[in-house]
């Protein structure tokens, strides 16, 4: 008999349509040899509840929202979700093509999700907080600001 492994459902997720049409299309315009990269953003939008731009709750992760996490590999990091043409690490601007990137966008405040990195290795982060203003700065200063 095989042992069994508990595993971590993924935690629910939402996105705008056109966060999730857009980033549909930039999935599928990668070549084949880039599966790595588009196929943890495609297994997201797969599992995203979609709903109109007016619609999603300001505390959601969503293209380039800022939001402020922590990882079981002691990050404590004020980033932006961009597309990959705005990455820029050291603007803390990450590209929603990466690993890290593709498992932020949808959650919201609070939640928690295992994610692959590159090298194969299985991680835990948490969404502290997130703003919409597009600043970093600002969600840093936010974050800094609660007890």
């Amino acid at each position: 008999m095989a042992p069994i492994t508990k595993r971590k459902l993924k935690p629910a997720i939402t996105m705008t349509r056109s966060d999730h049409e857009r980033l549909g299309r930039l999935a599928d315009s990668l070549p084949e040899s880039a599966s790595n990269v588009a196929g943890p953003l495609l297994a997201e939008l797969d599992r995203a509840r979609i709903v109109a731009d007016d619609k999603i709750a300001a505390k959601i992760v969503r293209m380039g929202s800022s939001l402020h996490f922590t990882s079981d590999l002691g990050e404590n990091k004020f980033v932006t979700l961009v597309f990959p043409g705005e990455a820029d690490i050291e603007k803390n601007k990450i590209s929603v093509l990466t690993p890290i990137g593709a498992a932020l966008i949808g959650l919201q405040a609070r939640q928690t999700i295992d994610w692959t990195s590159r090298d194969g290795r299985v991680h835990r982060l948490t969404v502290e907080s997130v703003s919409q203003s597009g600043d970093a700065a600002k969600a840093a200063a936010a974050g800094a600001a609660q007890p």
